[in-house]
């Protein structure tokens, strides 16, 4: 292939690349003239080959590849499906050039046991991502610090201090107000609307959630309303840059290219409207610290510290951590605790709408568990077999990082008689082992049934079920994403019924996936419909007006349907005609005080 041919492919190629990504931080300058260049300089400067090539290596099979690129132009917008497809044909254990990058692929129960167990001290280490080296303090965070003695001590304070079972208790009372607001705020959009129904964007409501909840933990004051309402935009910018097309990524011999296209820049300005912001929440902490009626002994046991607090009091055990250690730390929990676990959560209810009868039978069980109390309590959630099969089928078929995070060898070794050299970046396809037909049965069905009486679980040990990774380098915030996905999962089912809105069927809901951080739906849950339960409690009175008076009033003017969300209210107008239907007012009048009367006499739930 010649040079022009090779610059008119990459041109439709990398087109087509900026076209599908949310956050643009890519283009500054024409296609043609940043490709032109790119060529140019590696002619120049004699780099055309990535470093495998000085050496003679025994490499797994690897795919054809274009000059310069390799094989990045084969990873497409949603790389995990790209790489199935390729492992399909080249085998289990894959080895690309992605530009510069020597990369290993891994998607099989065998491989991914063998990098994370057998040898995962080789594999412990990260590549040196341009977005981490900006962004998060040189790499300097939990999940992406390179292996060494640094990374053991911020990964101890992670799992004895900040993640472990009883700290993650401890912010019972915020899962709690948090849910309840969402719930609060749901049941205000229903009341607002004679029938009980309104339509939402879910999608919106699950991450204010979620990020609300890990704020309050981390810094201690809610996202809403953190750094002058500024905060929500500001996360979402930063968290944005995490998925910028680098030059340095794939090509560190000119790396600097990303000054060029004005990548840099956006990275620094994130950077620096995100650490003002940290500073500012660390000094109000060791401002309140340091006035002289705080008993400094109590602090310390106390069960309401936040992520903050704790990591400030750190210091005194572990003297190597900086401040900028601890905005690091800080930062990591809004990447690994907000953004994956609505996107779970986003994904449950979207399975679920689609699967009425799963709904259904979640549903019953919550409200079983629940019984006549008016609200779930994190108490009841151990009782919910269902719904926990329910959270596992979901982070099955769609974990939050389908590749998790990169790994990087920190030496040369073997696998399967094939040679991996040092520092080669190492995906591991979780989302395609765990939809591997050789493992699971029907792999690609919503089946939460698949779990009941299965010892399987996502902790680790079990290698064809790695949501969260294994080994020194899995996620050591499990319990406290988990904890947070299953309440609110529980909450939302008990008080509404959920549905697409009137019209659309629910073989027609797009579970196509978006790239971003984490994978999500292309369109999201932004018109889903939800009808408010008003239901009664089978105790003294209540049940006695139900039988006695309510339920022959509702039968007799036909309104039954109306409370469960079976039946339409009358239109209001008449066929082709401006007139009220008389249907209607008749509907409105009786049924706006069998409404009043429910609200102020009734309690919820059966």
């Amino acid at each position: 292939m010649d040079l022009l041919s090779v610059l008119v492919f990459l041109q439709q190629w990398v087109g087509e690349q900026f076209n599908c990504y949310p956050n643009k931080h890519f283009f500054f300058v024409s296609v043609p003239v940043l490709l032109f260049t790119v060529f140019f300089l590696f002619k120049i400067l004699g780099v055309w080959s990535s470093s495998t090539e000085t050496h003679i290596y025994n490499l797994p099979p690897s795919p054809p590849r274009f000059p310069i690129i390799g094989n990045l132009h084969q990873l497409g917008t949603l790389a995990h499906r790209s790489l199935r497809d390729l492992s399909q044909k080249y085998g289990p254990l894959m080895f690309l050039h992605l530009g510069q990058s020597p990369t290993l692929v891994v998607s099989s129960v065998e491989m991914a046991k063998e990098i994370m167990k057998n040898q995962d001290l080789v594999f412990a280490n990260r590549p040196a991502l341009t977005a981490g080296k900006a962004l998060a303090y040189g790499c300097t965070d939990i999940g992406l610090a390179p292996y060494g003695e640094y990374w053991r001590q911020v990964k101890k304070i992670a799992v004895v201090e900040l993640l472990s079972v009883k700290r993650v208790q401890s912010y019972k009372h915020v899962r709690v107000e948090e849910v309840g607001i969402v719930i609060e705020k749901i049941s205000r959009l229903c009341s607002s609307r004679e029938d009980g129904a309104q339509v939402l964007s879910l999608t919106e409501i699950l991450l204010t959630l979620t990020n609300n909840v890990v704020s309050r933990c981390a810094l201690g004051v809610r996202y809403e309303t953190a750094h002058g309402n500024r905060f929500p935009k500001m996360s979402s910018n930063f968290l944005g840059l995490f998925n910028a097309f680098s030059f340095g990524d794939f090509f560190p011999s000119i790396g600097w290219m990303d000054v060029v296209t004005g990548l840099s820049n956006k990275f620094e300005k994130a950077f620096q409207e995100v650490d003002t912001f940290l500073d500012q929440v660390i000094d109000d902490h060791l401002l309140r610290h340091s006035k002289p009626e705080v008993d400094h002994g109590q602090v310390e046991d106390s069960d309401e510290l936040d992520l903050t607090d704790i990591l400030i009091l750190s210091q005194e055990n572990y003297k190597n951590l900086s401040r900028n250690n601890i905005k690091a730390i800080l930062m990591d929990m809004f990447i690994g605790g907000s953004d994956t676990s609505a996107r779970t959560m986003e994904w449950a209810m979207a399975e679920l709408i689609k699967n009425p009868k799963v709904m259904k039978k979640a549903q019953d069980e919550v409200r079983r568990v629940v019984g006549k109390k008016s609200t779930v309590e994190e108490d009841d959630i151990n009782q919910m077999a269902y719904l926990k099969c329910i959270v596992k089928e979901i982070l099955r078929l769609h974990p939050s990082l389908p590749n998790l995070i990169p790994r990087a060898t920190t030496k040369g070794t073997q696998i399967a008689g094939y040679d991996i050299p040092p520092n080669t970046s190492v995906f591991i396809n979780a989302w395609a082992i765990q939809r591997d037909p050789n493992i699971w049965e029907d792999a690609e069905e919503f089946r939460p049934e698949r779990f009941i009486n299965n010892p399987i679980d996502f902790k680790g040990q079990d290698f064809q079920f790695i949501p969260f990774g294994s080994g020194r380098r899995g996620c050591p915030g499990i319990s406290f994403a988990i904890t947070v996905v299953e309440f609110a999962l529980a909450s939302l089912l008990y008080h509404f019924n959920w549905e697409l809105p009137y019209g659309e069927k629910i073989e027609e809901l797009d579970m196509t996936e978006n790239f971003g951080l984490s994978v999500t739906n292309t369109n999201s849950l932004r018109q889903i419909q939800i009808h408010h339960l008003v239901t009664l409690k089978h105790t003294g009175t209540n049940h006695l007006l139900w039988k006695t008076q309510f339920k022959p009033i509702l039968k007799g003017y036909g309104f039954t349907g109306f409370i469960d969300g079976t039946k339409e209210k009358p239109t209001r107008n008449l066929p082709d005609s401006e007139d009220l239907n008389p249907d209607f007012t008749d509907y409105e009048a009786q049924y706006s005080l069998l409404v009043e009367w429910l609200n102020s006499t009734l309690t919820p739930e059966v």
